[in-house]
């Protein structure tokens, strides 16, 4: 069983602060360590340089202590408590906790602190006979006015520094457990009230289903990634249910186109099966035909727009534009209607040819369809892509319908009849293309009086 993230989130959060704790600790205490003896070095040093500046002025002296130094505010000792663990100044074993020697040339201590037989070493860290804690041994070379030569071997005991460090471990080992617990609790807290809002969600997302997506997500006030979540899944549930409807719209549409061709097609049938001989010679196959080829251009168009909604429309090559355009504009060219090919330059797009004939194809037929008399069409390269237009003189298109033309199946009240040609499906064909190619097309008020339906298409890469 996984654990939530509530658990994982505060789990890696004391794991990640108990390990800087403990090596925060550790240097803590190596720093501290090192501060001290760096202080008592130093104390050494001092000592050392003390005595020899007396030996270079006066020669050794009869007799030195370890508080030589000129400080006589430790002169009653006997007066003072003694810290535990220090020295007992009745045995004469125990060495001081600053020791100093004088020896000469051979060696021969000429003079001590104290009766303690001096180290092997010159510096460093040494352990003295009887003492329970190591010491700080500094060496320093002298010279007598007589011209002999001396060593000053001063031992700083690191009892201090063991005393610290210790009364330091004993703090750390109680303050770090007590912070790991208030970084535990404030995890804990912190990601819970952050999670909230999650769950929330997780419970309304459960009770979404097919015949509810008109449901939302409750959006929490604060503008974080939850926030910014919570916003993304109602748009993504938004475009589900704008999908869906479409997907209902253009079911009960599609049914509907396809059944008035069928109930011509049963209609005529039954007629010229109850009355033979009531119907010319040849119009019943002509009904057929004519229904059955108004059934595959919805069929066909049905398709293009499927192929479109599932995986778009996939540019591959350079296409001539101006060639698709003049093409059509022939293609469309009749007794009665004038189509104006004038405004037609060069142009070229990356794209899809089958799919943007299609599209010039829509346009033409569309305003074919609609004119009264005049056509124009127009291309020009624009701002690093194409615009065409096509222009009609027929009655135009309302404002307030611009928009709605481009839907599935929806005709203006000028073209409902069967006998128009239009299925409701070819200006919505050409928008989903030139949307797949990165382009837009609406519609506007033409020069000639009707409408003007504009397409622009970027250049695109090769």
């Amino acid at each position: 069983m996984w654990a939530s993230v509530r658990v994982r989130t505060t789990v890696g959060a004391v794991v990640v602060v108990a390990l800087a704790l403990v090596l925060g600790g550790l240097l803590l205490v190596g720093l501290l360590r090192d501060s001290l003896r760096s202080g008592l070095e130093g104390q050494a040093e001092a000592r050392a340089a003390s005595l020899v500046a007396q030996i270079e002025d006066s020669g050794v002296p009869g007799a030195i202590s370890d508080d030589d130094d000129g400080d006589d505010s430790d002169d009653d000792v006997e007066d003072r408590p003694r810290r535990e663990g220090a020295r007992d100044p009745d045995d004469p074993d125990d060495p001081d906790e600053t020791v100093l020697w004088v020896s000469d040339d051979d060696g021969r201590v000429v003079v001590s602190s104290q009766a303690v037989a001096v180290p092997a070493a010159r510096d460093g860290e040494v352990s003295l006979p009887g003492g329970d804690h190591a010491y700080v041994l500094v060496s320093e070379d002298a010279e007598d006015p007589d011209g002999e030569e001396y060593l000053v071997r001063v031992a700083v005991s690191t009892e201090e520094v063991a005393d610290s460090t210790s009364a330091l471990v004993p703090l750390l080992g109680v303050g770090l457990p007590v912070l790991l617990l208030v970084v535990a609790g404030t995890t804990w807290v912190v990601t819970g009230r952050a999670l909230r809002p999650v769950e929330r969600m997780r419970a309304e997302v459960a009770e979404i289903s097919d015949d509810r997506l008109d449901r939302r997500v409750p959006v929490p006030g604060s503008r974080d990634e939850v926030h910014r979540l919570a916003l993304t899944m109602n748009e993504v549930l938004a475009r589900l249910e704008t999908s869906r409807e479409r997907q209902q719209r253009f079911v009960s549409d599609a049914s509907h186109e396809l059944r008035s061709p069928l109930a011509s097609i049963r209609q005529t049938a039954e007629v010229s099966q109850a009355h033979p001989g009531a119907l010319p010679e040849g119009e019943l196959a002509e009904a057929v035909l004519e229904e059955g080829l108004r059934m595959q251009r919805i069929v066909e168009q049905m398709l293009v727009l499927t192929r479109a909604d599932e995986r778009g429309v996939r540019p591959r090559e350079e296409v001539d534009l101006d060639d698709l355009v003049l093409g059509q504009a022939r293609r469309v060219a009749r007794e009665g209607l004038r189509v104006d090919t004038r405004g037609v330059g060069p142009a070229r797009v990356v794209g899809d040819t089958a799919a943007l004939t299609q599209v010039v194809r829509n346009l033409a037929d569309n305003a074919a369809r609609h004119a009264a008399s005049r056509l124009a069409v127009g291309l020009v390269e624009q701002q690093g892509g194409a615009v065409l237009f096509v222009d009609d003189d027929g009655a135009g298109v309302p404002p307030a319908e611009r928009e709605r033309v481009f839907e599935r199946f929806v005709r203006l009240d000028e073209s409902r009849s069967r006998d128009a040609g239009g299925s409701g499906l070819g200006l919505a064909i050409v928008r989903e293309i030139v949307r797949a190619h990165g382009g837009e097309a609406h519609v506007e008020d033409s020069p000639l009086g009707g409408a003007r339906f504009v397409v622009r298409l970027p250049r695109g890469a090769a």
